[in-house]
C-alpha cells in the first residue's frame, strides 16, 4: 500500500483542474473564432473568405507538432513543457488581439497552435502518470468536461463579444485563464521525465506529413469546388500513413510503436473514437447552421438553442462513474452510442413549421450522453497501456481525436452538400439538413458495433474505488 503525503494529495486535487483549464482554453478558442470571422475581416480590410486562413493555420500547426508532444514531455519533463505551452498559447492569444493585418493574425495563430499542440496532451500525460488506474476515471472525468462545454459556449460567447465588445476580446479572454494555468502549474504540476529517450525524427516527419495532408484535405472538403485535388491530398495522407507503418516495422524506437495496436482496448478506443465522432462532431456545426440558414434566426439564437448541451454534460459527469461501475465499458459504450445515434436521427423529425423549442430537449439529453461517451472512450483507450507505452499512446490518442473531430465536421458538410444537390429535397434547404441528420445518426448507431470487440471484463482495472 503506497502512502500519500499532503503534497501528493494537493497535486491530485489540483491537477485535473489544471488540465481542465488547458482543455477549456483550447476548445473555446477553436470554436469562438468561427462566429467572429466576418467582424475581423471587416476590421482588417480582408475578404471573409480569406479569413479561413486564420483557422487553417491553427489546425495545421496542431497536426504537425502534436505527434512530438510525448517525446518532448519525456525529454524535458511534463512540468517545463506544459508551462512553456501555456506561455506560448497565451502570448499567441495576445499577438492575435494586436494583429493589424491577416499575415500578423496567421503568424499569431501558428504560435497559438504550437502551444495548443503540447498543452492538452502533456497535461493529460501528467494526469495518467499521477493517478492509479482505479482513480484515473474520476480524474479524467472531471478534466474532460471543458471538451464538451467549449464547443457549445464558443459560438455563443463569440457572438456576444463581437456584438457588444470587439473581436479582440475573443483572444484576450484566454490570457487570464492561461495565467491561472501557469500559476497552478508552477506549484502543482508534477515533472515526469524518462531516462530512455530516443527521438525518431524520420518517423516524426513522416507522421507529421500524414497528419498535415489529412488536415489540409479536411479543411478543403468544407469548401470544395473541385473534388479531384481534395481526393489527391487525402489519398497522399493515407499513403504517408502506410509509409509510416513500413518505417515503424523497421525502426527500433518509433515515435508511435506498432505494439500499441496489440493492446486490444487501445485499438478499439482509437477506432471507436474515430467512428463515433463522425456523427457527434458534426452536430454542433450542423444544428446552428440549420437554425440560421433554414429558420433564418440569428447566431446568438442558435447559440442559445445549443447551450443546454453544455449544462447537461456536467450532469453526465456525475453519473458516468456509477454507470461504468455497474454495466462495464462494453455494454455502456454500445448502448450509449445507440442512444446518441437515435437522438441525432430525432433532430430530423421537426419540419420547417415546427417550433425551435422542439430541439432543446433533444440537445439537452444529447449533452448528457456525449459526456458519458467521451469519458468512457478516453479512459478505455489507456486502460491497459504499460508505463513505457503511456507517452506515445497518449500522443497518438490526442492526434486521433483532433483528426476525428475534423473528419466529423467535413463528413457532415459533405453529406449536407450531397443532399442539397439531389432531387430529393426539391430546393427546400431545411430538408437537406433533415436527411443529413438522419444519415449521420444511422451511421453513428452502426459505429457502436466497434465496441463489440471489447470483452465484458475490459476496463475492470479502471473501476472506481468509491463504491
Amino acid at each position: 500500500m503506497i502512502e500519500t503525503n499532503p503534497q501528493q494529495n494537493s497535486v491530485k486535487k489540483i491537477l485535473p483542474l489544471i488540465l481542465a483549464t488547458a482543455i477549456f482554453m483550447q476548445m473555446l478558442d477553436s470554436t469562438i473564432l468561427n462566429t467572429s470571422l466576418p467582424s475581423i475581416a471587416k476590421d482588417l480590410h480582408e475578404s471573409p473568405l480569406n479569413m479561413q486562413n486564420a483557422i487553417i493555420s491553427y489546425v495545421l500547426t496542431l497536426a504537425v507538432f502534436m505527434p512530438a508532444s510525448g517525446f518532448l514531455a519525456d525529454r524535458f519533463g511534463t512540468k517545463k513543457v506544459f508551462i512553456f505551452s501555456l506561455i506560448l498559447f497565451s502570448l499567441g492569444s495576445l499577438f492575435c488581439s494586436l494583429s493589424q493585418n491577416l499575415t500578423h493574425l496567421v503568424i499569431s495563430r501558428v504560435i497559438q497552435g504550437v502551444g495548443g499542440s503540447l498543452m492538452t496532451p502533456v497535461g493529460k500525460l501528467a494526469l495518467i502518470k499521477t493517478f492509479d488506474k482505479s482513480e484515473l476515471l474520476k480524474a479524467m472525468n472531471f478534466a474532460i468536461i471543458p471538451a464538451l462545454i467549449g464547443p457549445v459556449l464558443g459560438p455563443l460567447v463569440g457572438g456576444y463579444m463581437v456584438d457588444y465588445l470587439s473581436w479582440h476580446w475573443i483572444f484576450l479572454i484566454n490570457i487570464p485563464i492561461g495565467i491561472l494555468g501557469i500559476v497552478l502549474g508552477l506549484k502543482f504540476m508534477p515533472d515526469y521525465k524518462s531516462d530512455d529517450v530516443d527521438f525518431d525524427f524520420k518517423g516524426f516527419l513522416i507522421f507529421a506529413a500524414a497528419s498535415l495532408l489529412l488536415s489540409v484535405s479536411l479543411e478543403l472538403f468544407g469548401d470544395m469546388q473541385n473534388i479531384t485535388p481534395v481526393l489527391i491530398v487525402f489519398i497522399l495522407g493515407f499513403l504517408f500513413l502506410y509509409y509510416y507503418y513500413k518505417h515503424a516495422k523497421k525502426e527500433g524506437h518509433p515515435i508511435f510503436p506498432l505494439n500499441l495496436f496489440q493492446v486490444r482496448t487501445f485499438r478499439v478506443g482509437i477506432v471507436g473514437n474515430l467512428a463515433t465522432r463522425l456523427g457527434i462532431s458534426s452536430v454542433p456545426l450542423l444544428l446552428p447552421l440549420m437554425i440560421q440558414i433554414a429558420y433564418k434566426q440569428s447566431a446568438v439564437t442558435s447559440g442559445w438553442i445549443i447551450a443546454p448541451m453544455a449544462l447537461t454534460a456536467i450532469f453526465g459527469k456525475s453519473s458516468v462513474i456509477k454507470i461504468l461501475d455497474k454495466y462495464g465499458y462494453r455494454q455502456t459504450l454500445m448502448i450509449n452510442t445507440f442512444i446518441i445515434g437515435t437522438l441525432i436521427c430525432m433532430l430530423a423529425i421537426p419540419d420547417i413549421h415546427t417550433s425551435l423549442y422542439w430541439f432543446i430537449p433533444i440537445i439537452a439529453v444529447l449533452g448528457f450522453f456525449n459526456s458519458i461517451q467521451f469519458t468512457s472512450m478516453n479512459t478505455i483507450s489507456i486502460a491497459d497501456l504499460r508505463n513505457f507505452q503511456t507517452s506515445s499512446g497518449n500522443s497518438l490518442i490526442s492526434v486521433n481525436q483532433q483528426l476525428a473531430i475534423g473528419f466529423g465536421i467535413a463528413f457532415g458538410l459533405i453529406v449536407l452538400k450531397i443532399f442539397e444537390n439531389s432531387d430529393l429535397i426539391k430546393g427546400e434547404t431545411h430538408n437537406a439538413f433533415r436527411y443529413t441528420f438522419l444519415t449521420v445518426g444511422i451511421l453513428t448507431i452502426l459505429s457502436g458495433l466497434v465496441f463489440k470487440r471489447l470483452h465484458i471484463s475490459d476496463g475492470k482495472n479502471m473501476k472506481s474505488k468509491e463504491e
